[in-house]
């Protein structure tokens, strides 16, 4: 692998800005492979021609399609932005293939070997092998390493071969995963321009499965869980709360152009206020800002705001901010951030006092028209989850419903 690694960007050193060559980007489906700790994680992609004579790039995975707008083809070079993340995929092209890297802007040290194929609409290996095992079911999951263990849901629809699904923990869950069963054994992975995550799951009985999980260049852990369809994590509103002689958030922190934003501000007086402890680093917090845009704009005028909080991977307000308007100006978000910090949980707290701690981002938190804190939602149950996504938004719409219902002229 270092071998592979060390030709890899030899190679891109040398075939990046040459002079044009006779390859040429085609256009449908491909077939992507990242190389980590030794294991091939595969992802699908179409390269689409776009109405200014460019390109974009679909990332697919299961239920998901991510479109890449931002792709730089010249010579036989091409340079694509993976969405609102700091991060890109870089690659020559020939003919039917491309060879490069994924890297992480703000760690250029993370370099993970990437190769695609034209044409090869599988994922994990095409094959017509009929499995006699099925994965299909709700599961509980324990996974552990020699530091610590974490538990989690598993869910899993399987038809024929295919297979798509997701594990759901405490702090967020782990978007969409998609796969086959190859040999009785169940393959899943995920690419979204941030999670690099592949899971190899196998049956032990009817009833419990064991797997391993590789997570980007170095991370690795086992798990195993037990088919339980009424599975069930400790609830996200107890997880997160005010410390003993609080009732109020106190914020002072810029806005995207540096004026300072609090609580006290007109804008906030008397409305439901939501709080959203967010990142653009945090494919969690992508999937929760694709519910609250649309949700408050339809919801706005009810008495209701929105700030998000944002905790990026630099304490540079420039990047920090940049990083929150590109964010914002991609999905169309009509309500406000600040820039509260660094992406370190504890550091995070720092800035939130008045909170036991920061345990995951996205962290939702619900303000009352008098100003205090009535609940806290820790993590976030994004669609890929299913029922699980369901629920939340239920929740949340019942929490903003009472609130908005409150009167307050009856509390004084």
């Amino acid at each position: 692998m270092r071998l592979f690694s060390g030709f890899l960007l030899v190679s891109i050193g040398i075939f990046w800005g040459c002079t044009p060559s006779t390859s040429e980007l085609k256009t449908g489906t491909w077939r992507g492979v990242l190389e980590i700790q030794g294991q091939q994680l595969p992802f699908n992609f179409d390269v689409e021609a776009d109405s200014a004579g460019g390109w974009d790039v679909v990332l697919k995975n299961a239920g998901e399609q991510l479109r890449l707008d931002e792709v730089d083809y010249h010579g036989d070079s091409i340079n694509i932005v993976m969405h609102v993340f700091d991060a890109y995929l870089r690659a020559v092209v020939r003919n039917d293939s491309l060879i490069g890297v994924f890297n992480l802007n703000y760690n250029p040290s993370y370099k993970v070997p990437f190769k695609g194929a034209f044409g090869q609409a599988f994922r994990f290996m095409p094959s017509e092998q009929k499995p006699t095992v099925d994965f299909t079911g709700t599961y509980d999951v324990q996974f552990f390493n020699e530091k610590d263990t974490l538990n989690a849901i598993g869910i899993f629809k399987q038809e024929g071969a295919y297979a798509e699904g997701s594990f759901l923990t405490s702090t967020g869950d782990y978007r969409y995963l998609e796969g086959s069963v190859i040999n009785d054994s169940l393959h899943l992975s995920t690419f979204d321009g941030n999670h690099a995550y592949l899971f190899k799951i196998a049956k032990t009985s009817d009833s419990t499965i064991t797997g391993g999980h590789w997570l980007g260049m170095s991370r690795f852990r086992n798990w195993a869980g037990v088919k339980n369809e009424n599975a069930k994590l400790p609830d996200p509103e107890s997880l997160t709360y005010l410390k003993e002689g609080y009732e109020r958030i106190e914020i002072k922190f810029p806005d995207v152009n540096g004026d300072t934003v609090t609580l006290n501000d007109e804008k906030y007086k008397n409305k439901v206020v939501i709080l959203q402890i967010f990142g653009t680093w945090c494919p969690n917090c992508m999937d929760e800002t694709k519910f609250l845009s649309p949700w408050y704009d339809t919801n706005k005028d009810r008495g209701v705001e929105i700030l998000g909080l944002a905790y990026e991977r630099k304490p540079d307000f420039q990047y920090a901010s940049d990083r929150v308007k590109k964010m914002k100006a991609k999905w169309n978000v009509n309500y406000d951030f600040v820039i509260a910090g660094v992406n370190d949980n504890a550091k995070a707290a720092e800035t939130l006092p008045m909170l036991n701690k920061v345990v995951a981002f996205p962290t939702t938190i619900f303000i009352g028209k008098d100003g205090k804190v009535k609940h806290i939602h820790t993590g976030f149950e994004g669609p890929g989850t299913g029922v699980y996504h369901e629920r939340f938004v239920e929740r949340f719409n019942q929490i903003v419903g009472e609130l908005l219902s409150e009167d307050l002229t009856s509390k004084k």
